[in-house]
């Protein structure tokens, strides 16, 4: 006797050509049709003077001349080296992360190749431009290493993401006093494009493990702890950023010992880590209250200890509800960050503003703010898209 198995096979994949693609998305009624066509005509005419201007009128040499100043500030020439090596290094692990987490690897490529060549379209010189185009190496390199399926990867990733902040900012900082293989460059010589991605960047990581404690905190029993969390929270979620950058620009140096000076860099990255600490703080506790009664009595029944039960059961389901949230947080403080301009701090806006001030500049203010917006806009929508990757990967908002 003989038996046969039968296996279910997959729904075919439904493909479509471009013009069926168009058909479907643009002219599949007559309704569609119209609407089509009068946006098709709509975005031609807004684009046709735009496009005349950018190609024909425009004067991109202000970008091209004071292009070290837009990304790295007054950082010395000599010491450029150390940038880009922090930004190769900064490729090959985020295409070692994004290979070993996101699901739909061979996207990576895609957006990891997008993005440096988008910026080396722009009014470079080709020196620059080959440098840019080489982060997309490394970032493939990195998605090649990560291609392998093996579990410790993902232990390594972590350990990547966690090592490469300290030690970016040790390349760009530098250690020795004098000479030396890495001599140190004050803080007060950074800026640019530079020091808005290290205060978004220090914001988030110094503000994360803050904004998780106070959220813990204010659902404490202990009265002080409860009462400080929340004063804390509400002083710093009542006032605008600008108000706290003020505090650490006024009144700061008159709690200080007479002669002691801290640099602008570190009051703005105290100021930026503290006021996104309070607003991370209720995100975090909005993903706590969103986790069903249910996981903590099976925790109890369990037998595991309060610190058990929130760091290995409760806190990874909050966060992982709320990772749209605190992405559109990051997304929010990267642009927050051109408010330092109050400490005298050079970010990339307030270098655009500078620059602007030069009379052999004047009538150059479109060149200049459409620049620093197709940054802004590169960031950002960078940070949105990985945010969509993994949130696809991690199946949230799937039951």
């Amino acid at each position: 006797m003989t038996t046969s198995t039968t296996e279910a096979l997959a729904p075919p994949t439904e493909r479509y050509t471009i013009l069926g693609w168009l058909k479907r998305n643009f002219f599949n009624s007559i309704g569609d049709s119209i609407l089509s066509i009068i946006a098709i005509w709509i975005t031609y005419v807004m684009l046709q003077s735009t496009l005349s201007w950018a190609f024909r009128e425009a004067n991109w040499a202000v970008i091209a001349d004071n292009l070290k100043l837009f990304m790295v500030g007054r950082y010395p020439a000599e010491e450029l080296w150390r940038v880009w090596a922090v930004l190769y290094f900064l490729a090959i692990v985020v295409g070692f992360t994004w290979s070993v987490w996101v699901n739909t690897k061979e996207k990576a490529g895609y957006v990891l190749i997008g993005i440096p060549v988008f910026l080396a379209l722009l009014p470079f010189s080709m020196n620059i431009r080959l440098l840019i185009l080489a982060i997309s190496l490394f970032g493939f390199l990195g998605v090649i290493l990560g291609r392998a399926e093996n579990e410790s990867f993902k232990k390594w990733s972590i350990i990547l993401l966690l090592l490469y902040f300290p030690i970016g900012i040790v390349i760009i900082g530098g250690i020795t006093e004098g000479g030396g293989i890495l001599p140190i460059v004050k803080p007060d010589l950074w800026g640019g494009l530079m020091l808005t991605i290290l205060l978004a960047v220090i914001g988030i990581i110094f503000s994360f493990p803050i904004g998780v404690g106070l959220a813990l905190g204010r659902q404490s029993n202990l009265p002080i702890i409860n009462w400080f969390s929340v004063g804390f929270i509400e002083l710093v979620r009542g006032v605008p950023l600008i108000t706290i950058l003020f505090m650490m620009d006024l009144m700061l140096p008159l709690f200080l010992p007479t002669g002691m000076r801290v640099e602008g860099v570190i009051r703005a990255f105290v100021a930026i880590t503290l006021f996104s600490a309070a607003y991370m703080a209720e995100n975090i506790r909005g993903g706590l209250q969103s986790i069903p009664r249910g996981q903590y009595e099976a925790a109890h029944a369990l037998g595991l200890s309060k610190f058990t039960e929130m760091t290995f059961i409760i806190m990874p389901q909050a966060l992982r509800a709320v990772i749209p949230i605190l992405v559109s947080q990051f997304i929010g403080l990267l642009k927050d960050t051109t408010l330092v301009m109050i400490l005298s701090l050079f970010d990339l806006l307030g270098i655009g503003k500078s620059i602007l001030g030069n009379p052999d500049y004047i009538g150059t203010s479109k060149e200049v703010y459409v620049f620093v917006a197709a940054l802004f806009w590169v960031l950002s929508y960078s940070l949105s898209y990985a945010s969509q990757r993994l949130e696809t990967s991690l199946g949230v908002g799937e039951r």
